[in-house]
């Protein structure tokens, strides 16, 4: 019997979803636990899957177009079953008749759902000037659409994109269209050939609109709730990285291309082993309690293009160098390519966020809850420092770490610090 095909819950912090793209399309059949199709959550992107085989009759909700949990989101059943009175259903909540069944199964009908999965989300570039507005026949009204993919490719490779002519869904630039121009030649020396005069043009600048991504959302969200309730203080201490930059040339002379270890694999290591000797720093406020974690489960902090998002290094106290690098590597790998799975982000005791790789010397970092606590890793910088007397260089990193005050003292945060900066200057303390 055909029935609605719900959003379901894909992550533990899931309000909503967003249909990144439709694996099926309206008339194919499917069988129990097959991909119907993929959905961008808060955190990452995750495959929506069928638990019995059927059809998927009516797409509700197409690529692009946001759903609440528990929202129906497609009607599926037997083919050849009637649909109108799920359909009417459907209207009478907010959806009209007419938009649900407008749609035809026609191959036309079926190529355009094809384009819309591929611009799930789209950016419209205005121009405020009539003289600079792009008037193509692919534009719309004035304004060209391009999916962000295809901007960025565009951006990175020099092509106008006023000399490409989109093949998707109202003329809207996709990727297929770039990777078309890159095939084809013309781009980045057609652009470095260009010869361009003074612009005479005065008014507002341009800009674009591009919708914000469920990821964006959910942090904007979540940090906006850290740093209001949460009563954060900060500390910030110096150490000296000659050792530990010493000790890490040592092992990477003996281990393969692959399995070198970076610096922040040592600064997760340290971490872990000083959140054991301060369990209140290895914690998290619990309204009427305070809860102590058993291990070091760390956030590391990674950068991708809808924001930050921290996979979590396990029992980070229990394993060597070698392991945390291996899984860090793959961890981020993962998270690039938003294919982490809700265990692999969440749980974490303690994070950590490291810009020194982006040559930022200090900074500070929100805490992300229920975590207690987070540190801000800067660059390691040669620096001249006063040593018995005389004059030397010492690579000094500056640490700042953020503390809820309802969980980690002033002296308890302080003494973490030390904790930490004594296993960097002399890594073998990591071993006792």
């Amino acid at each position: 019997m055909a029935e609605k095909f719900l959003m379901p819950k894909l992550s533990p912090t899931m309000e909503e979803g967003q249909i990144a793209r439709w694996v099926k399309n309206e008339g194919d059949t499917f069988d129990a636990n097959e991909t119907l199709a993929e959905v961008d959550t808060d955190k990452a992107t995750m495959e929506m899957t069928a638990l019995s085989g059927g059809t998927l009759l009516k797409i509700l909700k197409p690529a692009g177009d946001t759903a609440a949990l528990g929202e129906a989101i497609a009607i599926i059943g037997q083919k050849g079953e009637d649909i109108s009175a799920l359909l009417n259903e459907v209207s009478s909540n907010g959806k009209s008749a007419t938009e649900v069944t407008e749609r035809s199964e026609s191959d036309s009908e079926r190529a355009l759902s094809a384009a819309k999965a591929e611009t799930s989300s789209v950016r419209s570039v205005h121009s405020p000037n009539p003289q600079s507005a792009i008037t193509d026949p692919q534009s719309n009204g004035g304004r060209m659409i391009v999916s962000p993919i295809a901007a960025r490719m565009a951006a990175d490779n020099g092509i106008d994109l006023r000399n490409i002519s989109g093949s998707g869904p109202q003329g809207r630039i996709i990727k297929r269209d770039i990777e078309e121009a890159l095939a084809g030649g013309g781009t980045k020396a057609a652009a470095a050939a260009k010869t361009f005069t003074p612009s005479t043009i005065v008014g507002a600048a341009g800009y674009s609109d591009e919708p914000t991504s469920k990821m964006r959302q959910v942090i904007a969200t979540r940090l906006a709730e850290s740093i209001g309730p949460i009563p954060t203080f900060y500390l910030t201490v110096e150490i000296e990285m000659d050792n530990v930059l010493a000790t890490r040339k040592q092992m990477n002379a003996v281990l393969e291309d692959d399995a070198k270890i970076s610096v922040n694999d040592i600064i997760v290591k340290a971490a872990a082993m000083s959140l054991l000797k301060h369990p209140f720093v290895n914690a998290s406020y619990q309204d009427k309690s305070i809860r102590f974690y058993d291990q070091a489960d760390i956030g590391v902090a990674v950068a991708i293009d809808e924001g930050l998002i921290t996979p979590v290094v396990r029992g980070a106290n229990l394993k060597g160098l070698a392991e945390i690098s291996a899984e860090i590597k793959d961890l981020a790998a993962k998270a690039k390519a938003r294919k982490l799975q809700p265990e692999e982000y969440t749980g974490a005791t303690f994070s950590i966020s490291n810009l020194g790789m982006m040559g930022i010397k200090e900074f500070t970092a929100i805490i992300n809850p229920p975590e207690a606590a987070i540190i801000a890793v800067g660059a390691s910088t040669p620096t001249p420092v006063v040593r018995d007397g005389e004059v030397t260089v010492r690579n000094l990193m500056h640490v700042t770490m953020s503390c809820d005050h309802r969980v980690v003292d002033g002296a308890t945060g302080a003494k973490f610090l030390q904790t930490f900066k004594q296993m960097l200057e002399t890594p073998a303390m990591m071993l006792l």
